[in-house]
């Protein structure tokens, strides 16, 4: 039986930004993955990084090596209703109001970094937390099985099984398509939120060009991906109107939306973390904030902690932390709900709501904060 102090499940994003929070630390730490070493290189989706996630991956130490493009100014309406908002970098004296960078180009210098600090990966290795014995885990590599002992075992990807009675499954009838799109003019690192009947469509900068965000009911999601890219780019301009002009597409991919939430993400000597506690819609583009948050907050408890795994330290990592993921993932779920539809009522609801944004300082502040820093932010 081999041993370490904290077993983290996963080497994506949130697993190796929590094995560098922790390094450092009295506790040893091991990666565990099912692929190969750097498979998340590979992952072709964009990133909207907040403000506050900037600022973690500056303390861990990787954020001067991501090719980031700033977000310097938010443009938010809707479809067919009155009303807009737009939020300036300027109010808050902030360089961006957020970034976006490719979700390989993320993991790539995450996984650089692990390697420079030593920090042991398992790849090509399921691991199997045991439900009867709190702190080991059954480890399968080829045909090697070994048990592993550890006080802390952090799950950060996978495991959301829709039977298991503790995990909370929305669905929302919903594709994301997502693609590149090539404007006329430069961007001017302006990101561009669309509300529309069948669902919220994102424009953000990602350098010269604009990574498209575009959800959609299944069956229009399969219609718009088999389009060819002059009919796609008609549809996608149709949606923004003559705010801004497009002239080129890239290859589509599609992935369904739900809303997934771990009830509980602590139980005996186990931790879950990212999309194994937590899946959100992507609109207002908050889920792996919502991770790096909670990925902080973690690794603070734990460095401070002589035994990671201990029902004081797991308590209180969840009383700090339970105030942003309740709020922000209701946020982000009353948004879909409010903004993917065509009712009368509620679309000119929807446009007074975007014009108080506008015309109310103070509560166009109260919400931009909030999406840079969680809901624990200050006013």
């Amino acid at each position: 039986m081999t041993s370490t102090d904290i077993l983290i499940v996963g080497a994506g994003p949130v697993g190796m930004a929590l094995a560098l929070a922790v390094h450092g630390g009295p506790h040893r730490v091991t990666l565990v993955d099912a692929r190969e070493r750097g498979a998340a290189r590979r992952d072709p989706r964009v990133l909207a990084l907040a403000h506050g996630t900037r600022l973690t991956l500056e303390r861990l130490g990787v954020w001067g090596r991501l090719p980031a493009t700033p977000i310097r100014r938010i443009h938010v309406s809707q479809q067919g209703g009155a009303g807009r908002t737009v939020i300036e970098e300027d109010e808050y004296g902030i360089d961006g109001l957020g970034h976006v960078i490719r979700a390989g180009d993320l993991a790539a210098a995450l996984d650089d970094a692990v390697a420079h600090a030593g920090i042991a990966v398992l790849d090509h290795c399921e691991a199997a937390p045991d439900p009867g014995l709190p702190g080991r885990v059954r480890l399968t590599r080829g045909d090697t099985v070994d048990t592993l002992s550890c006080r802390l075992v952090a799950c950060a990807e996978g495991g959301m099984r829709a039977d298991d009675p503790d995990i909370e499954v929305r669905d929302y009838d919903q594709h994301a398509v997502i693609c590149m799109a090539t404007p006329a003019q430069a961007h001017g690192h302006t990101a561009y939120e669309r509300f529309t009947p069948s669902g919220p469509v994102a424009l953000l900068p990602c350098g010269t060009d604009f990574a498209v965000v575009h959800t959609a009911p299944p069956e229009r999601a399969e219609t718009l991906l088999a389009l060819d890219d002059a009919a796609y780019l008609a549809t996608l301009q149709q949606a923004f109107g003559t705010r801004l002009r497009l002239v080129g597409v890239s290859r589509r991919e599609r992935f369904p939306l739900q809303l997934r939430v771990r009830r509980h993400p602590v139980a005996d000597r186990i931790v879950w973390l990212g999309n194994a506690a937590q899946t959100l819609h992507p609109v207002a583009g908050q889920g792996f904030n919502l991770a790096l948050r909670d990925v902080w907050a973690l690794g603070e408890q734990l460095r401070g902690a002589d035994d990671p795994g201990s029902p004081a330290v797991l308590a209180a990592y969840l009383r700090q932390r339970a105030l942003d993921r309740r709020g922000t993932i209701g946020f982000t779920d009353s948004l879909v709900r409010l903004f993917s539809n065509d009712i009368g009522p509620l679309r000119h609801l929807r446009g007074l709501g975007l014009l108080a944004l506008d015309l109310a300082p103070p509560l166009r502040h109260f919400v931009a904060k909030r999406m840079m820093f969680g809901a624990r932010a200050w006013p």
